[in-house]
């Protein structure tokens, strides 16, 4: 059924200085510090589809509701932990809130930071260079596990800390999340390998092909034979550099492209179905159905409340 009233896509919100007043939450503007920190309640201003320049450390303290990273749609409650990227949209909508209230005074406490000053460093210092390894992750959104406790009280040493002390606090909570294991990340397809860089570049080289012909019909075996390996040996390498199976990297890239469509465009599911590379309606939706949890048609009416 086509969805007219998805034809008018909003973008989201690029957030601004205009944005950054104390009335909102957000600490005083600092002139020489790279590090931002802001706690709001809910329902509130910012809580909108939105966007900006820096890294964002969301951490939510309490309310249930759904979560919007880029083309991600999930479910948050108390102590859900995500770093996002610069550019990467998000948003977090309440949808429960404790106690039968109808509001709650801080619903979300936040780090933001720019990327420059990290690669600057980088350039400098060798110590640093894993740290933007670790960076990397959020360009997709990453979500921790099992750790919210203890970033939450080095937030609030953070918030109430200035100068070389709120770096320092800054740089031992940036390493701790790094070394961080129980984590995911939020897009459908990513790379987990930790190679050496010439195996970096033969893999991300493997992808990109697959990124660009993920619509066309290709098996393992060929893109196997263009890459000079034998099936078995392709196998066992990409699942080591992926985490996932070939034939699940390929489907989870498929159903990545597709949950764009569908947010983004009001075309037919079963035409989104076929642009993406499935042959047959029914396996598109059983596969979208593993991958995000829902069907199509509800991945598409639940992105609606991103706005």
């Amino acid at each position: 059924m086509q969805t007219n009233d998805l034809k008018v896509i909003r973008p989201p919100e690029k957030e601004s200085d205009f944005h950054r007043h104390p009335d909102l939450g957000y600490e005083e503007q600092i002139d020489e510090g790279f590090i931002r920190f802001l706690e709001h309640g809910a329902p509130h201003q910012l809580i909108r589809w939105h966007f900006h320049e820096e890294y964002e450390l969301h951490l939510i303290t309490e309310t249930k509701g759904k979560v919007f990273v880029g083309d991600y749609i999930g479910h948050f409650q108390p102590g859900q932990l995500v770093l996002t990227g610069p550019h990467l949209p998000h948003n977090w909508i309440s949808t429960e809130y404790p106690n039968g209230q109808d509001h709650v005074e801080v619903r979300d406490k936040v780090l933001q930071f720019r990327r420059e000053p990290l690669v600057r460093s980088a350039e400098l210092i060798p110590e640093m260079r894993s740290l933007m390894n670790f960076l990397d992750r959020a360009a997709n959104g990453v979500e921790f596990y099992g750790i919210s406790a203890q970033v939450e009280a080095m937030m609030d040493r953070i918030k109430v800390s200035s100068g070389m002390d709120r770096l320092a606090n800054f740089i031992e909570l940036m390493a701790i999340l790094a070394k961080h294991e129980n984590y995911r990340l939020l897009s459908s397809v990513q790379l987990q390998s930790r190679d050496d860089q010439h195996h970096l570049d033969e893999i991300s080289e493997i992808v990109g092909y697959v990124s660009e012909h993920y619509s066309t019909n290709f098996n393992m075996a060929e893109v196997a034979e263009k890459f000079g390996m034998s099936e078995s040996r392709f196998s066992r390498y990409f699942r080591k550099a992926t985490g996932n199976t070939f034939t699940d990297f390929v489907t989870r890239m498929r159903i990545n492209k597709a949950s764009q469509l569908l947010l983004d465009t009001d075309q037919y599911i079963s035409t989104i179905c076929y642009s993406v590379g499935f042959n047959n309606v029914a396996n598109f939706n059983r596969r979208f159905m593993e991958v995000r949890g829902m069907t199509p048609s509800e991945f598409r009416k639940n992105g609606k409340l991103r706005y």
